[in-house]
């Protein structure tokens, strides 16, 4: 209740920076309604996929297929990806950045990779720990920009980002969990810069997740915050006075 009690509309919103960026997002999600359909018609068969995946498990889990590590591909993409519009989001906000190196945090079955890389300038790189689901993400032809990497996330982002430095855009949708939310942002704060924005996806998956995003929001790098209830966005410019908003879409 509380979280509705504060949630804004774009008539509420005094600061010019963010009533145009609130109004520029709603134009681009009116925009895509009629863009990247090739890619619901893979979810689309993604969801009548009946083959069975192992999944190696390094978070949270899936609350309704955490128990069965062996999960059918249909019940993975039904449970466990983003929606078209969430989707286009994070699309929107990659455009805001140079775009040139951008990350995926927990590839899944690459529904979020594949519209991702129809906005990547440069480079994308996703990350996903579990090999079935690497697998099944490449299954799909993508272009050469976007580079699929397998391993446990917290292992392996450090040394990619020490060897391509600073990133624009990053999307953190892997083990929706305190410690595993807070460890990643650690390791990106270093490589970040002033146009860089990151998304946490599930910010209200658990009061974990809650918890985390109440104190990434707090660190002195942050200085707007977005609460889309499914994703939070941070921003980075010095020039911005530190403020969170709660907005729906």
């Amino acid at each position: 209740m509380v979280y509705w009690l504060k949630k804004e509309d774009r008539y509420s919103l005094q600061s010019p920076f963010i009533s145009e960026i609130y109004r520029d997002l709603q134009s681009f999600l009116i925009d895509s309604q009629v863009k990247d359909l090739e890619l619901e018609e893979i979810r689309e068969n993604l969801l009548k996929d009946q083959e069975v995946l192992e999944i190696e498990d390094f978070g949270a889990g899936s609350i309704k297929l955490k128990k069965n590590k062996f999960r059918k591909t249909s019940n993975v993409t039904k449970y466990s990806t983003t929606g078209r519009k969430f989707s286009q989001v994070y699309q929107y906000f990659c455009n805001l950045t140079p775009a040139n190196h951008v990350l995926e945090l927990g590839t899944c079955v690459g529904i979020n990779t594949k519209y991702l890389d129809k906005v990547t300038k440069g480079e994308l790189f996703t990350f996903e720990g579990s090999e079935a689901l690497w697998r099944k993400a490449q299954e799909k032809p993508i272009s050469k920009r976007t580079h699929f990497l397998l391993g446990n996330i917290k292992d392996i982002l450090p040394q990619h980002l020490e060897e391509k430095g600073k990133v624009d855009f990053v999307l953190i949708d892997a083990t929706h969990n305190y410690q595993g939310s807070l460890i990643y942002y650690e390791t990106l704060r270093s490589y970040i810069h002033e146009t860089s924005i990151i998304i946490l996806a599930d910010i209200h998956w658990s009061k974990e997740m809650e918890k985390a995003w109440k104190e990434i929001i707090q660190f002195p790098e942050v200085t707007l915050s977005i609460d889309f209830y499914e994703c939070g966005v941070l921003f980075f410019r010095k020039s911005l006075s530190k403020t969170h908003y709660i907005l729906s879409i």
